[in-house]
């Protein structure tokens, strides 16, 4: 009778062991951000007023038209004048780099960011067993992570990921292979490095849908570190909760509306066509579509989708009488499961774009707003400056979630959810300038110095140097 009662107990241990193996493995894939490190280049590489001035007037197939246009969208891009541009913009070779231009660009990003990483990490370059390197722009050979390998001279058997052409959302594709490495490996601490290569990048032409690039793009970058080893877990900044990628490159308008390609006259450049907020709105639905029901609250989904019905039935009825008013919009509320938006810094217009679509107010589009105020778009680094502002900020306490947002050529919309894992509060790039953040009245030096051109019709009796004087 004993030997019976054992017998059954033994599959039921079994069972249990075999449940709890499974919960514990669990445990060994999570992901979490160590510390990060975002790039501030030194300050003979702002890019202030005058100085845009002046390269815009070295580009000699300009005409009093694209003066008037490349002006009127910097005055309104909502960029600030302490924002940084490569050397060779400094040195007048915009229109003309070398291949050793876009080598030392991202040489002094890598040589900076990483070394400081480390350091506050109290790591040795020898300790990283994953490399993701994501720079759209630049695919050298050998490639950017053989150039990191050799400058800190790591292991023979690292794990190295070279991504390009990914766009402004290259960030969260190389957190995305991380975070699948980290599903099936254990105990590994993975490097993040994001950035773009600005340097061999410079439109020289006329064409309009080009010059804007210009306008929007600055230097930057961010290192990062995330492991899913246990022993590490107390250590932690953030934790990643979810991870949604949306591409539409199927598509054509929106494969074809963001490219890297030639004018008329063969001027290589980076095209932004007409179609791109018609193909970053369908991304940016179909993201938060498949996100939502990750993040949001049972409560919130089911009081969206009663809501959700209630208007549907209400449109028929209003078919059937054409007196009938209608019901308001009834968005998701993503702050049901979301305490703080980092933003995509895009373009002022993509910000307000966001914002108005989740509906969220000042307080939450302002780290967005300062970061591309302070350092520009820095493409697909640009999400960890706004990171970096909300904890110079110390508005990131345990237990908060952040949902990262962020747009890419393709095209792409991808997001992620982060759970605070400590109260942080590094003030990080921002410690020398976040006190004055933000201020009372947003200044904008483009529009002080240039903003005349809005009200002027008629150039044909101006100058170029008059212009720009």
């Amino acid at each position: 009778m004993e030997f019976v009662t054992l017998l059954g107990i033994v599959p039921v241990l079994y069972l249990c062991f075999v449940i709890w193996k499974l919960f514990d493995e669990r445990k060994d894939q999570e992901c979490f951000l160590l510390n990060y490190q975002c790039y501030k280049p030194p300050d003979d590489r702002k890019l202030g007023t005058e100085y845009c001035g002046k390269i815009i007037s070295r580009n000699p197939y300009l005409g009093l038209g694209e003066y008037k246009f490349l002006l009127k969208a910097v005055v309104s891009s909502g960029i600030g004048e302490h924002t940084y541009a490569p050397r060779n913009f400094f040195l007048g070779r915009e229109v003309q780099p070398t291949l050793e231009d876009a080598h030392l660009e991202l040489d002094e990003f890598f040589h900076d960011s990483i070394a400081k990483l480390l350091s506050r990490s109290q790591l040795s370059p020898s300790d990283i067993d994953v490399l993701v390197v994501n720079v759209s722009m630049c695919a050298a050979v050998p490639s950017l992570t053989s150039r990191i390998i050799n400058h800190y001279k790591m292991r023979d058997d690292i794990k190295a990921y070279n991504l390009t052409g990914m766009g402004c959302s290259a960030s969260l594709v190389s957190l995305d292979i991380i975070n699948n490495i980290f599903k099936s490996q254990k105990n590994k601490l993975a490097l993040l490095v994001t950035s773009e290569s600005l340097s061999p990048n410079w439109y020289s032409g006329k064409d309009k849908s080009m010059i804007l690039a210009n306008c929007l793009f600055r230097t930057g970058g961010c290192a990062i570190l995330l492991t899913n080893k246990r022993s590490l877990k107390h250590k932690s900044m953030l934790r990643l909760k979810c991870l949604v990628r949306t591409h539409h490159g199927a598509r054509d308008d929106s494969f074809g509306c963001c490219m890297q390609k030639e004018d008329d006259e063969g001027r290589l450049g980076f095209y932004l066509g007409k179609s791109l907020p018609r193909a970053a709105t369908r991304a940016f639905v179909d993201n938060l579509r498949v996100i939502s029901p990750k993040i949001l609250p049972t409560g919130e989904l089911m009081r969206f989708m009663v809501m959700s019905l209630v208007k549907k039935l209400s449109k028929k009825s209003c078919a059937k009488t054409p007196s009938c008013g209608g019901m308001a919009k009834t968005p998701l509320n993503l702050k049901a499961g979301v305490d703080h938006f980092c933003l995509h810094t895009g373009g002022k217009a993509v910000i307000d774009g966001v914002g108005k679509s989740l509906d969220l107010n000042e307080y939450d589009v302002e780290p967005a707003r300062m970061t591309l105020h302070r350092f520009g778009n820095t493409s697909a680094s640009s999400l960890w400056y706004v990171l970096g502002y909300m904890e110079a900020k110390k508005r990131l306490k345990k237990g908060e979630r952040i949902l990262m947002i962020s747009f890419g050529a393709g095209f792409k919309c991808n997001s992620c959810l982060w759970e605070v894992m400590r109260d942080v509060e590094d003030a990080n790039v921002w410690k020398d300038c976040i006190d004055e953040y933000p201020p009372q009245c947003l200044a904008n030096p483009f529009l002080d110095r240039y903003g005349w051109i809005h009200g002027l019709d008629d150039l044909t009796n101006v100058h170029v140097p008059d212009f720009l004087s």
